[in-house]
């Protein structure tokens, strides 16, 4: 595909994701269904150009004084991607262009750069204030930034040294805040990434695709060997392998999730990644969890939530998000919170994730679960991934500032440039 006619389906697409309301990813893939002429390179600019213009939304609009998927696709070409007013104004006029720059285009695009306005939906925004404070701004451009693609290191398979060597091919880097972390930088915009899924080291297990916070929250279960686990909400299990290469495949590992078709892709990644400690318990097979009542070391709660952690990623969905989404959101949360915390025994400890920042989903959820069930208490969550022994010097102290004073940790791409994580301990007295 020519230039012009990679910006034309921009256009479309963004438009159908506006006008329909589904994931960006789904309005992708019906428009590749309708124009199987196009190649894997023209997909991953197109798909690019489209996740950019999302994640700078309010900003671009701004720029142009036009709030239309033309203009957020034409703005996004010349202040993010850094094409020139001229190449834009070919580009546009081509065979299969969407049509010449009107003169208010030509104005808009003219601009030297970009003004920040937010790029969060309005009604969010006291949300953002009461959590980050004047802080809030920045915190949201971290949001908007294209986000690096981060690897786990299995130990399950091999040592992370030589996992690392065979990722030479994908550009990974070791992280400097975890042992079994690697990175490969955020690709340009219009190129496609890596496969990372297709190269060897990936086949035998040796690395799985998961972002640093992830894997800095499975470790807040901290030292695990020999223990009896159990992640409450295991969903396609990328947490449960890594809580089971912090077990070394000893004690038992159980995994569970009330969406049993959430948990189909755990069976082949457990094979591949070597893991024989766990036991999957889905509703579809009438595998209920009440012989685990009240045994559990560590009860492991991924919890459903809004997903904000993952704009980076995925800046659709904050456009997608609603009030009444984020309501339901929390009603679920304290639903898990009660159901999971009767299967941690005396003495033993629950895990609470969120893949949010929003205190209506952590700090809140948590402060009305303490009030009803006064047997369990805070402790520092970073003691735990420190025990876990795989967070480095370097890490304890790059996760000083993400303390709150409950001891929890709330990651945010600013300062370890990872996704949004909200991390909590409580452990139930007795024992």
């Amino acid at each position: 595909m020519r230039f012009g006619g990679r910006i034309s389906a921009a256009i479309e697409i963004l438009s159908d994701f506006e006008a329909r309301r589904v994931p960006l990813k789904t309005a992708i893939a019906d428009w590749g269904r309708s124009n199987r002429y196009a190649g894997s390179k023209d997909r991953a600019f197109i798909s690019g150009l489209c996740l950019d213009a999302l994640r700078r939304r309010a900003s671009l609009a701004a720029a142009m004084e036009d709030d239309a998927p033309r203009a957020a696709i034409l703005a996004t070409l010349r202040f993010l991607w850094k094409t020139s007013v001229d190449d834009i104004a070919a580009a546009v006029t081509e065979e299969h262009g969407p049509g010449a720059l009107t003169e208010r285009e030509q104005a808009g695009l003219s601009v030297e750069t970009l003004t920040e306005t937010g790029d969060t939906p309005e009604w969010l925004e006291p949300h953002l204030t009461r959590v980050f404070g004047e802080d809030a701004a920045s915190v949201m451009a971290a949001f908007s930034e294209r986000a690096d693609i981060d690897l786990r290191l299995n130990t399950l398979k091999t040592a992370p040294e030589k996992a690392l060597g065979a990722l030479k091919t994908v550009k990974a880097e070791a992280s400097p805040l975890l042992k079994t972390a690697a990175r490969i930088a955020a690709p340009e915009p219009s190129e496609k990434a890596p496969g990372v899924t297709v190269i060897p080291a990936f086949n035998k297990g040796w690395v799985e695709v998961q972002d640093l916070g992830s894997q800095l929250a499975a470790c807040a279960a901290g030292a695990i060997k020999s223990a009896q686990v159990l992640d409450y909400c295991a969903g396609g299990g990328g947490k449960t392998l890594a809580l089971a290469a912090l077990m070394e495949n000893t004690g038992q590992l159980y995994a569970y999730d009330r969406d049993p078709h959430r948990l189909k892709p755990l069976f082949h990644r457990a094979n591949r990644a070597g893991v024989r400690n766990l036991q999957i318990r889905s509703p579809a097979g009438g595998e209920g969890l009440d012989d685990l009542r009240g045994k559990m070391d560590v009860v492991f709660v991924d919890a459903p939530c809004t997903g904000a952690g993952t704009w980076r990623r995925h800046p659709d969905t904050k456009w997608r998000l609603t009030e009444k989404q984020l309501q339901t959101r929390q009603n679920e949360q304290d639903a898990v919170l009660k159901e999971a915390s009767q299967f941690v025994k005396p003495g033993g400890r629950m895990v609470w994730v969120t893949c949010s920042f929003l205190m209506e989903e952590n700090e809140d959820r948590l402060e009305a679960f303490l009030t009803e069930n006064v047997n369990y208490k805070f402790t520092p969550a970073l003691s735990l991934i420190e025990q876990s022994g795989l967070l480095t010097e370097e890490g304890s102290y790059a996760l000083q500032p993400c303390i709150t004073k409950d001891g929890a940790i709330r990651l945010t791409p600013d300062y370890i440039r990872a996704d949004g994580f909200f991390v909590a301990v409580l452990v139930r007295a007795g024992g």
